[in-house]
């Protein structure tokens, strides 16, 4: 068994039964205080109580089918976007020898079969 020199420094520890506090560590200043009421009214006088009120409160299923609507119009949208000014001009290819005898040599063979 391992044995430990006695310590040279006393340790002391408090237990305390009352409720934490909640005053802050340091103290703010007045003006941050008033500052932040000042904002807080503000906010206050923002929201308008009428609107709030007819505010919709959508259910689960309802939410869904909304988000389903606005992902449906994001991609015809992107799709659209895509799409546009991509449409096909069609120019005379120019014609090989080796492409127009294996042109030959296949119409030939389709003649052939037919027979």
């Amino acid at each position: 068994m391992h044995h430990q020199p006695p310590r040279t420094s006393l340790r002391f520890s408090t237990y305390s039964m009352a409720a934490p506090s909640l005053t802050p560590t340091t103290q703010t200043s007045d003006s941050a205080q008033a500052e932040i009421r000042d904002i807080a009214v503000g906010l206050d006088r923002m929201e308008n109580k009428a609107l709030s009120s007819q505010r919709v409160m959508l259910s689960d299923e309802q939410s869904d089918n909304l988000s389903k609507l606005a992902l449906g119009a994001k991609l015809e949208r992107a799709l659209e976007r895509r799409m546009s000014g991509q449409d096909a001009v069609m120019r005379p290819r120019p014609r090989s020898k080796n492409m127009s005898i294996n042109i030959t040599v296949t119409e030939h063979q389709q003649l052939s079969e037919k027979v």
